[in-house]
């Protein structure tokens, strides 16, 4: 499946090893982020390192192996796309997000922000969603 991931569930595995951390590594899901995603990682990257109180080397690995798993999208590629939304979400920096699954054909977004339910060209997937589709992915 091609899921789109916000900045929300990269900063929750970064955060602490749980769910959301394991099914960034399930192979089941093809996961896609607008490049947008490294400057609002970069933009939390102090509070981050205090949450989880590690040194920036780790830190690094940490971050290196979760983007083994989601293919950035270069800002190019999505960029003429970005007008498409911009009466439809009211949090601009959601709109590169919306942008990739257009572009890639997306099965849906992966988040916890409740402002990408104000649109619905795409499925918003939560984590129990997604632990529901690698389920049935076993079924």
């Amino acid at each position: 499946m091609k899921i789109v991931i916000d900045s929300n569930r990269v900063i929750a595995a970064l955060i602490k090893d749980s769910k959301t951390r394991n099914i960034i590594f399930n192979s089941y899901f093809e996961f896609f982020a607008p490049e947008h995603i490294l400057n609002e990682i970069e933009k939390y990257h102090e509070d981050i390192l205090q949450k989880i109180n590690v040194k920036q080397e780790e830190f690094d690995i940490l971050l290196s192996l979760i983007f083994e798993h989601i293919k950035i999208v270069p800002k190019e590629e999505y960029n003429k796309l970005l007008t498409m939304f911009r009466m439809k979400i009211r949090d601009i920096n959601d709109l590169p997000y919306l942008a990739v699954c257009l572009l890639i054909d997306a099965d849906g977004i992966w988040t916890h922000d409740l402002d990408f339910k104000e649109q619905t060209k795409f499925k918003v997937l939560t984590n129990i969603d997604m632990l529901r589709l690698s389920k049935s992915k076993l079924s």
